[in-house]
């Protein structure tokens, strides 16, 4: 399990990297993996102003990543 870092965002609720691997959890209590993913990708959304702008923009519709729905999850 990757370890996640709380992030004030109004959709993320936390996130995680290790090994190529972003995990994160939104508000909603869903967990999703981005598998894939360059260390600079997870170090520029740990900086971005707008995690979620970012992850929609850079992220979840880069087809490069694999994405994987861990599990809905108590917030």
């Amino acid at each position: 399990m990757i370890d996640l870092i709380a992030v004030e965002s109004s959709n993320v609720m936390a996130i995680g990297y290790a090994d190529g691997v972003l995990a994160v959890k939104f508000r909603g209590g869903t967990l999703y993996e981005y598998r894939g993913v360059p260390p600079e990708v997870h170090a520029a959304l740990m900086a971005a102003a707008s995690k979620g702008s970012f992850l929609a923009r850079h992220v979840v519709r880069n087809s490069a990543y694999q994405v994987m729905k861990i599990a809905p999850t108590r917030a």
